[in-house]
């Protein structure tokens, strides 16, 4: 039922912010993968693939490389979603407070396939432009951790 998948999806956005590697992971298949478009402000700043591979890898990601930009106020407002069989789509709104103490604001789409009650991919959208003006002054690779 699309109740469940969407249950399903919020369920593990909770435990995303909880920080707990082990419990990130669990929400996600062994072989999960997690797409984002290429050189988005992320993963550039960060230093991290824009194409993260297996429950271990999303969820050290999550826990110990997200923070590392995104250091507070962290707040995601959906502002729609849907479900079909076992996807979910997700709109959302995302701000934080970046590493230097400025805002960040950007608008999201996620698409979630689902195995069951974990997640078994994720295709991530949002608008880079926006993204990489906002974490202009972090992309000089100082947070970069290799």
């Amino acid at each position: 039922m699309d109740v469940d998948q969407i249950r399903t999806v919020k369920r593990a956005w909770r435990i995303f912010a909880s920080g707990d590697v082990d419990r990130i992971s669990d929400t996600f298949t062994p072989d999960a993968q997690w797409l984002a478009p290429p050189r988005n402000a992320t993963a550039v700043a960060l230093g991290v693939p824009h194409h993260m591979i297996g429950a271990q890898e999303i969820g050290a990601f999550l826990a110990n490389e997200f923070p590392r930009l995104f250091v507070k106020d962290v707040e995601v407002d959906f502002t729609n979603i849907v479900a079909a069989g076992s996807t979910v789509v997700v709109e959302e709104t995302m701000s934080a407070t970046l590493a230097d103490g400025s805002d960040y604001v950007n608008d999201y789409c996620l698409i979630f396939e689902l195995d069951g009650d974990r997640i078994r991919r994720v295709r991530e959208y949002m608008d880079t432009a926006r993204g990489n003006r906002q974490v202009r002054n972090l992309l000089d690779g100082g947070l970069r951790s290799g």
